[in-house]
């Protein structure tokens, strides 16, 4: 449920953004936004409490955002807490910053493997990544998973690709508990 509001919303709201082709101003005001969010953990508090009418929380939206951030994204968040979908707000933002990179050319991409890379094998990885996908650049994060045994896991958007040993071994695995003795 939570990945359909936060793809209806960030949707509604990318394609705002791109009819009034202010797709790159809405995306620094989200970051500003989210920034905002992490460094006063108190709003989210506050913006979550049972006991707050929507109406006294939309009054707070407004004080917070009117004339920081566009009147559009002001009139977006007010309308997200209207609905009482702010918990999903992080995820719907992330919706919108994901489908900005998307139209950019940017990819994402999350890399798991069992050791650490080098910087040159990291390089390598997206070179590669480059020239196999559509992307004209690459953003990574790349972390290490002791629990893979070797090889590696790639994650871009909803696409992954997984060349991991524990795969391997797990399917290995499967195939043998289906063969029938006898």
């Amino acid at each position: 449920m939570a990945k359909l509001v936060s793809k209806t919303y960030g949707e509604a709201l990318f394609e705002t953004a791109m009819e009034n082709q202010r797709g790159e101003e809405f995306l620094k005001e989200i970051q500003k936004i989210l920034q905002v969010l992490e460094e006063n953990p108190q709003f989210d508090k506050l913006m979550n409490h049972p006991g707050i009418s929507k109406q006294e929380k939309v009054c707070v939206i407004e004080k917070v955002f009117q004339g920081r951030v566009s009147d559009e994204l002001t009139g977006f968040l007010k309308v997200v807490v209207d609905k009482e979908r702010y918990k999903e707000l992080p995820s719907i933002f992330q919706y919108f910053i994901d489908r900005v990179k998307e139209v950019s050319g940017v990819g994402v991409a999350h890399i798991t493997t069992a050791v650490e890379l080098s910087d040159e094998q990291k390089a390598a990885t997206l070179a590669r990544l480059l020239e196999i996908t559509s992307y004209q650049r690459i953003e990574s994060d790349f972390q290490v998973d002791a629990s893979l045994i070797g090889g590696m896991v790639i994650r871009i958007g909803d696409r992954v690709v997984d060349s991991s040993i524990r795969t391997k071994l797990n399917d290995l695995t499967k195939q043998l508990l289906q063969i029938q003795l006898g």
